[in-house]
């Protein structure tokens, strides 16, 4: 069985720790790291099964998006044995906009 290296954006990176900031205040520094390490162990497992979740080529070519309990959107793209993690967001955020390519005239 293939194993691909999961990477994160740095973007991703950077929603990932607003989210623990996020959490934190809300809920407390325990309940934090508990959450974003699990959203951490959740993409980390996309090396073994990287084609999980939807497809959204109307968004972005070769974008995949799921879900990590129902709360945390997870989008990424699987290319040449690696699987790089483009965003978190949480809570209903819209995503679909922060991916689409900018139109410009």
């Amino acid at each position: 069985m293939e194993h691909y290296q999961v990477v994160f954006a740095p973007e991703a990176e950077v929603q990932v720790m607003a989210l623990w900031r996020y959490i934190a205040e809300a809920a407390g520094v325990a309940t934090a790291a508990s959450y974003t390490d699990g959203i951490v162990s959740y993409c980390e497992s996309l090396s073994l099964f990287p084609h999980r979740g939807n497809a959204r080529d109307d968004l972005l070519t070769g974008l995949r998006v799921t879900n990590y309990r129902k709360r945390t959107t997870i989008a990424f793209m699987v290319e040449d044995g690696q699987v790089r993690v483009v965003g978190v967001w949480y809570g209903g955020r819209d995503y679909e906009s922060s991916l689409m390519p900018d139109e410009t005239d």
